[in-house]
């Protein structure tokens, strides 16, 4: 799978790239990322890409011409079809479920959007699939694009050793959130480890496991409905 970022802050992804399970899946061939500098299609003399709003308001908004540009010539640069998608306040929800949906591409161009946001001629032209991270509002799309490969290439063959642990992670079965885990000591400061997970049980284990998956879930979803935030 390959992704090329469009960004004004390419250097953002140094260190992340560098580091963990993508920069294994890169070393190993299974993941290609390119980054690439928006300021490079800029036609003006101080390489902005930036300009107020018409009929005013705060802020700057990004330049319909220099993203076209640049996402068509990105386009280009390698046969695979790019599923492209613009990293917005205002997109799709990311779910495990969109997750398993963008990792059946072979190629995603992520546009990172900063300041006030892009042009709105950059949607009626390009057409992107909009995608957020959730009800809240970050400093650019960088960290929701970091956020869309450390979740895709986790669905990719041999990315993850253990395939098993994918599939038991939150929300990939059912949206149910992953069971409570518990590793050495078993006690500590009073906390023990439940004795069903020492026992050996396989079956029982696993009922405890898919009880705790259903209760914890359940009151994450009451929390929400309540206005507040996840229990603790």
């Amino acid at each position: 799978m390959r992704f090329d970022v469009i960004t004004l802050f390419p250097d953002i992804f140094t260190g992340y790239l560098g580091e963990s399970l993508l920069a294994k899946a890169i070393e190993a061939g299974s993941v290609e990322v390119v980054c690439h500098n928006l300021r490079d299609w800029s036609t003006s003399k101080h390489n902005k890409v930036d300009s107020p709003p018409y009929g005013g308001g705060p802020g700057m908004l990004l330049q319909v011409e220099p993203i076209v540009h640049c996402v068509r010539e990105v386009q280009t640069l390698d046969p695979r079809p790019a599923h492209l998608i613009a990293l917005t306040p205002t997109g799709r929800r990311l779910r495990q479920s969109v997750v398993a949906e963008l990792a059946t591409h072979r190629r995603i161009i992520l546009l990172c959007g900063r300041y006030e946001g892009f042009d709105q001629r950059v949607f009626d032209i390009l057409k992107p699939e909009e995608i957020s991270l959730g009800d809240f509002v970050l400093n650019g799309g960088e960290v929701a694009a970091m956020a869309i490969m450390d979740t895709t290439i986790r669905l990719i063959p041999g990315v993850v050793g253990d395939h098993e642990s994918v599939v038991q992670d939150s929300f990939s079965d059912d949206r149910s959130l992953e069971f409570p885990q518990y590793t050495r000591p078993r006690e500590f400061e009073g906390h023990n480890v439940p004795d069903v997970l020492l026992s050996g049980h396989h079956p029982k284990i696993a009922a405890w496991r898919k009880e705790q998956s259903l209760a914890r879930t359940a009151n994450r979803q009451q929390s929400e409905e309540q206005g507040g935030g996840s229990p603790s």
